[in-house]
């Protein structure tokens, strides 16, 4: 059964977390928050959500993904303002984990830019030997 809206609809969420109503579905998709239902289909939002959902956006511009998230939001981790709580278990290895996958992505970065910088280099040095010639 449909409820009369008691709390916020996306629109506001958005407004009140600055996360985008595109985000606040994809959230919700990925089962990272709950919204209720108004009686004409709109979502509803509790107040408990406002926190939750500019953590989750905030760690996912951090560098951390969905699937990382997913563990400390079932222990309640993401309920409260980030800096407020203690540290969630596992939350440190995640993060560290999340970077040096990161820092590997770098050094594949880094070597492929090596190789295509030197491909531009020889690629040059034979159209200047060509416009010499």
């Amino acid at each position: 059964m449909r409820r009369e809206s008691i709390g916020m609809l996306i629109g506001e969420l958005s407004r009140r977390t600055g996360v985008s109503t595109r985000s606040l579905r994809y959230y919700e998709q990925q089962g990272l928050l709950a919204a209720g239902r108004t009686a004409n289909g709109y979502r509803d939002y509790d107040e408990s959500v406002v926190v939750r959902a500019a953590n989750i956006q905030g760690l996912l511009r951090a560098g951390l993904t969905v699937d990382d998230i997913r563990e400390p939001l079932g222990h309640g981790c993401l309920d409260e303002p980030l800096d407020q709580l203690p540290l969630c278990e596992g939350a440190l290895e995640t993060a560290a984990d999340r970077l040096d996958e990161m820092d590997r992505r770098i050094g594949a970065l880094r070597q492929l830019r090596e190789r295509l910088a030197g491909q531009v280099e020889r690629t040059r040095d034979a159209l200047d030997a060509r416009e010499r010639s």
